[in-house]
């Protein structure tokens, strides 16, 4: 009679060096204050060493540069953009900065990032190519900063919020986006920065809530686990709120797709503040959060309005800029005739801008539409100089080439692009308001591009999307980390660390590879002169090139 042999227990393994790291954290409170300070730093440092290195090449107007650094300056100096005379662009870069011509110029985004730039001219020159990407690079290195505090306040963990920002430190687009003097960098800034102040306001809100209702209880004293009341709070002390407006004002300052930023994470809030007084008892809890809605509206969208129209003072307080009398020979009537013939010219120029957005068809060879970005069809590029033979400075055989080009990390575009798909499958799984947030900063930076598939569209516009596919990506590597989500074994046991240590050694083989790739990379998106085949070896794919 035979004998089936009895399945073998899976020998208990060692904790690995994180666990042991975290288990040391957790009793000594001083490694964990220590390390909540320099892994930032370290981190912020990094990214500030990357996109400062090499700022001032080259020496010339990169991409959309033309247009943003010589606006940039006469903003900066006449306090609205100036058009310039033919042939500008070579006799800026030869030093000739002040020959605008003082009439307005029609420019179709708001002023706030012009405003940055020209800050960075003032202090360094505005001839200086340092000078004029000087503000971009600052904003990038500030972003990484802010992205690890976002993933702190959503993780509560200092190695997930280093993996988070670190991605983005050393990742092309970040790098390519934050030394070209264009806008997006800023916009990426302040979206993130106003995701970190919800974050903060939602991760104390359930308690603020509970406490408030249980204040108003008649069972104050006794402390009930639950309270039941008809009507909750109604709070109107969340700074954060206040904060978050200012910074998504701030974001559609720079461009309008700030806008559904804002649009975005009102709903959020009002759906946020609706299933917290759902899940304390609240009973009449839909009504209730309206009452609490108008509440987050008057401290979250005012401000970001008032925000805004601060950022166009320059054009109201001169009589130079584009369209700036525009309703003076035909002001309003009736309903509107009160409002400041100022102010209605503005909304005149805003109707100009709103159709050419809308009505940008303009062919180019590197646009690429929204459904593209995932795929990562058609980076652009901004800038490509190759060497002859022979040429002063290359000693290679086939030339060398400088290149600046929207290109993320590869490997971390397509895991984190899978990793969204799977945070919407964890967050069907848990609701967390965490992952709600991160799917939420996918979808106001990514989907309303998708609602203009005509629109002449660029793939560095995802260098705002970025942040939040390096949050999904976290969320999904610390789940394999921890062992996977629906893990069967009893936690402790054998089985359970086994799966814990080959999904941390998963993990650490991921970040390896991922830093060996960015490196590869980082050359031929930050304008480093590297030999011809060094460069052709970057070109996997033929829409790349």
């Amino acid at each position: 009679m035979s004998t089936v042999a009895e399945p073998q227990p899976l020998p208990a393994a060692r904790p690995t060096l994180y666990d042991r790291w975290s288990t040391r954290s957790a009793a000594d409170p001083r490694i964990a204050a220590r390390w909540a300070w320099i892994a930032p730093l370290l981190v912020t440092l990094v990214a500030g060493v990357l996109r400062f290195a090499n700022l001032s090449n080259p020496h010339a107007l990169v991409f959309d540069e033309t247009y943003y650094v010589k606006d940039s300056w006469s903003q900066w100096v006449l306090g609205f953009p100036s058009t310039w005379p033919d042939g500008a662009d070579a006799r800026f870069l030869n030093g000739e900065t002040d020959i605008f011509t003082g009439q307005g110029s029609f420019v179709v985004h708001p002023p706030l990032g012009k405003y940055l730039i020209g800050a960075g001219m003032a202090l360094f020159g505005a001839e200086s190519t340092f000078g004029w990407r000087f503000a971009v690079a600052l904003f990038g290195t500030a972003t990484v900063l802010v992205l690890y505090l976002l993933a702190h306040a959503l993780t509560r963990s200092v190695a997930f919020a280093t993996i988070a920002s670190g991605l983005m430190a050393v990742d092309g687009l970040a790098i390519a986006m934050s030394r070209v003097a264009i806008l997006d960098i800023f916009v990426a800034f302040f979206v993130v920065l106003a995701f970190w102040f919800v974050a903060l306001d939602r991760r104390r809100l359930d308690d603020r809530l509970a406490a408030a209702m249980l204040a108003r209880s008649p069972h104050h004293g006794n402390e009930p686990a639950t309270v039941s009341l008809r009507w909750g709070a109604v709070m109107w002390n969340r700074p954060w709120i206040i904060a978050a407006g200012v910074a998504a004002g701030a974001a559609a300052s720079v461009k309008w797709s700030g806008l559904y930023v804002l649009a975005g994470l009102g709903v959020y809030l009002v759906v946020a503040d609706a299933l917290a007084r759902r899940r304390l008892g609240v009973e009449l809890w839909p009504f209730d959060a309206v009452r609490q809605g108008v509440v987050t509206f008057v401290l979250f969208v005012p401000v970001a309005f008032v925000v805004y129209l601060l950022s166009w003072t320059g054009w109201l307080m001169t009589d130079g800029g584009y369209d700036r009398h525009s309703a003076d020979a035909e002001p309003a009537t009736g309903v509107w005739s009160w409002v400041p013939l100022a102010l209605q010219s503005l909304w005149r120029y805003h109707q100009a801008i709103y159709g050419f957005h809308v009505g940008l068809t303009t062919d180019h060879s590197y646009e690429s539409p929204a459904w593209q970005w995932p795929l990562l069809i058609r980076p652009t590029s901004m800038y490509f100089n190759q060497d002859a033979l022979g040429d002063a400075g290359c000693g290679w055989a086939d030339g060398c080439v400088q290149n600046i080009y929207s290109m993320p990390n590869p490997l971390v575009w397509f895991a984190a692009v899978v990793a969204v798909v799977y945070t919407v499958y964890r967050f069907a799984l848990a609701r967390d308001w965490r992952l709600a947030l991160v799917l939420l900063g996918v979808g106001v930076t990514y989907v309303p591009w998708l609602l203009y598939p005509d629109r002449t569209t660029f793939q560095f516009y995802t260098v705002v999307v970025l942040p939040f596919l390096l949050l999904s990506l976290t969320f999904a590597l610390r789940d394999i980390a921890r062992g996977g989500v629906a893990a069967s074994a009893i936690p402790g046991s054998p089985e359970a660390s086994y799966r814990r240590t080959t999904g941390q050694r998963l993990v650490i083989v991921f970040l390896v590879v991922a830093l060996l790739v960015a490196a590869f990379w980082y050359p031929v998106v930050n304008g480093i002169s590297v030999p011809y085949e060094f460069y052709r070896l970057h070109n996997w794919v033929p829409t790349w090139i």
